[in-house]
C-alpha cells in the first residue's frame, strides 16, 4: 500500500537527503514538502486527463439562474480540479457552454452530465508512475534549497521530462482515443 510518506521519502531519495518517518517530522525537508505537496499534486493531476482521475457527475441546476444569457448555471463538483468533456471522442468546439470561475453557463437543462478530473488525495488511487512523476516534480522544485546543486536540478529536469511522458504514455493506453474536431476551413473546402 503507497503512502504519503513514501512519496515523501521517494523525493528525499532524489534529493540525496535522509529519510522521513512522518508528513509531522520536525525535519526542514519534511516541512518543506509539506508547504508544497498539496499544490505540486493538484497542478499535476490538472495538467492532464489522467485515467484514475477521471471522475463522471450529473450537476443540477443552480438556483437563482444567471441574471442575462444562458438560461442556467451548474456549479462544479467539490472535488473538480478541471472540467473535461463528457466523452474522449466529444473534444470538439461545438458544446454549447462556458465556464466562469466554477460554474459552468450554459443552456442545457439539468441534469448536466460531466467528466472532471478529480482531486486525488489517497496515493493508492494514483497510477505508481503518477507518484513517480508527482515525486520527482516536488524533487524538482525543492532541489535547490535542499541540495544548492544545479546539477542535480537539471538531472531531475531530465527525470521529470522522462517519467512524465511515461505516466501519460502509460494513462492514454488505457483510454478511448479521443478525434480530432474536424476544421470548418477544410470541412467548407471539401
Amino acid at each position: 500500500m503507497a503512502s504519503v510518506v513514501d512519496i515523501y521519502n521517494r523525493v528525499a531519495q532524489k534529493l540525496g537527503a535522509k529519510r522521513i518517518t512522518s508528513v509531522d517530522e520536525n525535519s526542514n525537508l519534511a516541512q518543506e514538502i509539506n508547504q508544497c505537496y498539496s499544490g505540486l499534486r493538484d497542478a499535476a493531476l490538472e495538467e492532464h486527463r489522467w485515467s484514475f482521475a477521471i471522475e463522471r457527475a450529473s450537476l443540477a441546476a443552480d438556483s437563482p439562474v444567471p441574471e442575462w444569457g444562458k438560461d442556467n448555471a451548474f456549479t462544479w463538483p467539490s472535488d473538480c480540479l478541471k472540467i473535461i468533456p463528457p466523452y474522449p471522442e466529444d473534444d470538439d468546439i461545438g458544446r454549447d457552454w462556458v465556464i466562469e470561475g466554477r460554474k459552468i453557463i450554459t443552456d442545457y437543462a439539468a441534469p448536466l452530465y460531466v467528466r472532471y478530473i478529480k482531486q486525488i488525495t489517497d496515493p493508492n488511487e494514483m497510477s505508481p508512475l503518477f507518484r513517480e512523476y508527482l515525486a520527482t516534480l516536488i524533487a524538482f522544485e525543492l532541489c535547490e534549497k535542499v541540495t544548492q546543486s544545479n546539477t542535480k536540478k537539471a538531472g531531475l529536469k531530465e527525470d521529470m521530462s522522462d517519467i512524465v511522458n511515461k505516466a501519460k504514455k502509460s494513462s492514454a493506453i488505457q483510454s478511448v482515443a479521443a478525434y480530432s474536431p474536424d476544421d470548418t476551413w477544410l470541412a467548407l473546402r471539401n
